[in-house]
């Protein structure tokens, strides 16, 4: 019983102060946060802060881990059936949560985020596009490399725009949008 509520109360903890650093990430820089700011308003002291992270980098981290974790969970827990479509299936998943989680990833993929997080999140579909372009398109994977990276760094910038400015567009939409540039480019429009 107490061992319950000792894991209630960390899990509180981490999440009030996960939740001070993305509303403090809203409006300024990481390097411009202190720990004392965020214990205030998470209403933590600085002992508990220090109990559980190094320092805001590490929360940061810790929030970005987590987030990378969710959306291959959610990505898995996904039946991919028809293998034709598993491009648009699976960023349709990616943006419905994102959309979902859309506050914590316009901080991390804003400016105030950081560009390795921008990395990971492109690393998730990067395999599978690579795979299905060099069996596909009959693509050496040194080109599949090059064409990944064009397009992934587009489709975070997309990501950005269209959850910054709060776009009307569904993840279908969004999906189809990346998935029309991707395969026909702007001659697609």
């Amino acid at each position: 019983m107490k061992s319950e509520k000792t894991d209630r109360r960390v899990k509180y903890t981490k999440m009030v102060l996960k939740k001070s650093l993305i509303e403090l990430l809203k409006k300024k820089h990481i390097s411009k946060i202190s720990i004392k700011e965020i214990c205030e308003l998470a209403d933590i002291n600085r002992a508990t802060f220090y109990a559980h992270y190094t320092d805001q980098y590490d929360l940061r981290l810790n929030i970005e881990n987590e987030l990378i974790e969710e959306i291959n969970n959610y990505l898995n827990s996904y039946p991919f059936s028809n293998p034709e479509n598993i491009s648009l299936d699976m960023l349709v998943k990616i943006f419905e949560y994102l959309k979902e989680n859309a506050e914590v990833c316009i901080v991390l993929l804003g400016d105030t985020g950081d560009i390795n997080f921008q990395k990971k999140v492109m690393k998730i579909v990067r395999q599978q596009c690579i795979s299905a372009w060099t069996s596909l398109k009959e693509i050496n994977e040194e080109d599949a490399e090059f064409m990944y990276t064009f397009y992934a760094i587009g489709s975070v910038g997309i990501i950005q725009k269209w959850l910054v400015e709060d776009i009307d567009k569904s993840p279908i939409e969004m999906a189809t949008l990346i998935l029309k540039l991707a395969n026909n480019g702007l001659s697609g429009f």
